[in-house]
């Protein structure tokens, strides 16, 4: 095989976290974004030092778990989602396979408890979050609102009939679109950094059903005549969107300005339209205040069953000082804090720090506190001694000093959270060395439809890093 060649197999596995797995005349091929069982045709687009990979160019059979007819509409168009068409029990088979493999990499199994994964409790319409994207799918056509197409930059595919969220979202979307095309407003084109629509924001809370609607834009007014006409099209859009015959309550309707180069849904500046910039949900029965780009769980049912999780892997934590490192907004912290000593949140994000600490008064608990700084500095500051640590870094796992300080706490048991399994076996080999051993594993499914998922490990000091010592 050799770049450019068409061929055509059966995909064998798929690995973490999208890489199905062909072998053609003992060739093994990488192909993203395909399934086990299918039968496709690819194009190899690299051959370098024995490592191929392709493309995908279509399916042409599917696999005989698949059920296409219940795929997504969108599903092959828009990139978001891997699994859609695959019944959810192959799905976590899967995931959980693909787990137990990379861990295999880094532990002898059989030496720790791998529990069966747990699975989100809906595995349609899941989301209380999404950020959609204002474009075109071809070069010129009409304005588009929705996801990146599946390998695309730039080109975005309006997903009216997106499944992993509730149907408001979708309402939202399309009203949105509608308005905005019927006023030819322009959309940002990253390249030429011109035009007006950048993103729509939609939160939506499960347990409350309180939603927030938020347009970002850039500052670049001229397609409305000025500020003033940028107001009044703003206000006809909210008035649009509160016209809508939605199943949940409207809280708020927001326009923030973004004017960074970079591809990202930030604040510059947010504006109320109507209501407030906040809202509520709730989670194993606590209430936590949620604004609209402060970090949590898109998953509010599913974030349930991977704290319970969680809580069940630290156990006792009666007159103990627990450390919640990466703590976001303390949702960790909160529900451990009831039964524990003190409860002690370090996170980065201030904005995600300030919500920490206000949630943790809504909640009523004393006993929490919230510091903001990078855990690798914070963690020299810290003058109480844990008894505990819960670790919940972002998906590209804890930075090695930082890992280091927190091995030097000496702690009896962690529990690692982890969004990105590959993160959390590279850092198990630092913890093993240094004298823990895993004693229990679970995944948990918090993202149906696509190749993520959630993995909770129990950590439990041994001192074999003492004994080489002496030694």
């Amino acid at each position: 095989m050799k770049k450019g060649d068409i061929f055509e197999g059966i995909v064998r596995k798929i690995e973490f976290p999208n890489k199905g797995i062909v072998e053609i005349e003992g060739q093994k091929i990488v192909v993203k974004n395909s399934l086990p069982g299918q039968k496709i045709q690819g194009v190899v687009t690299k051959k370098r030092n024995g490592k191929c990979e392709g493309r995908l160019l279509k399916v042409l059979e599917h696999s005989e778990k698949e059920k296409p007819g219940e795929a997504c509409v969108h599903s092959g168009l828009c990139g978001g989602c891997l699994y859609q068409g695959l019944p959810y029990e192959e799905q976590l088979k899967i995931k959980e396979e693909q787990v137990k493999e990379l861990l295999a990499q880094v532990t002898e199994p059989g030496t720790y408890d791998f529990e069966e994964i747990e699975g989100s409790p809906i595995s349609r319409g899941y989301r209380n979050k999404m950020e959609f994207s204002f474009g075109d799918e071809t070069k010129g056509g009409p304005l588009a609102l929705g996801m990146h197409k599946r390998g695309s930059f730039y080109d975005i595919v309006t997903t009216p009939e997106c499944q992993i969220v509730h149907r408001d979202f979708c309402r939202i979307l399309e009203a949105t679109r509608e308005f905005f095309e019927e006023m030819g407003t322009p959309f940002y084109r990253k390249l030429q950094h011109v035009g007006y629509l950048r993103h729509l924001l939609v939160r939506r809370a499960v347990k409350t059903g309180e939603i927030l609607a938020v347009l970002v834009t850039t500052t670049q007014t001229d397609c409305f005549g000025g500020a003033e006409g940028e107001k009044r099209a703003l206000e006809s859009w909210k008035e649009r969107i509160l016209q809508l015959p939605l199943e949940g309550k409207t809280a708020g309707i927001l326009h923030t300005c973004n004017d960074s180069l970079a591809d990202v849904v930030q604040s510059d500046r947010t504006e109320i339209l109507y209501g407030s910039d906040y809202f509520y949900e709730e989670l194993l029965g606590l209430r936590f205040k949620i604004s609209p780009f402060s970090f949590f769980q898109t998953n509010s049912l599913g974030a349930e069953v991977l704290y319970e999780k969680v809580r069940s892997y630290i156990g006792d934590t009666k007159d103990k000082v627990v450390f919640d490192l990466y703590s976001g907004t303390g949702t960790i912290a909160q529900i451990l804090a009831p039964v524990a000593k003190q409860v002690v949140g370090v996170e980065i994000v201030e904005e995600a720090v300030e919500a920490a600490r206000e949630n943790a008064r809504l909640n009523g608990l004393d006993n929490c506190q919230f510091l903001a700084g990078d855990v690798l500095k914070v963690v020299d500051e810290l003058k109480e001694k844990p008894d505990l640590i819960v670790l919940d870094p972002p998906r590209d796992g804890i930075h090695p000093k930082a890992l280091g300080k927190i091995i030097d706490f000496g702690v009896e048991r962690m529990v690692y959270v982890s969004c990105k399994p590959t993160s959390l076996t590279r850092d198990l080999v630092v913890l093993q060395e240094r004298g823990y051993r895993v004693e229990k594993v679970c995944c948990v499914d918090m993202f149906p439809a696509t190749g993520n998922c959630e993995v909770v490990a129990l950590l439990t000091r041994w001192g074999g890093e003492e004994e080489n010592t002496e030694e």
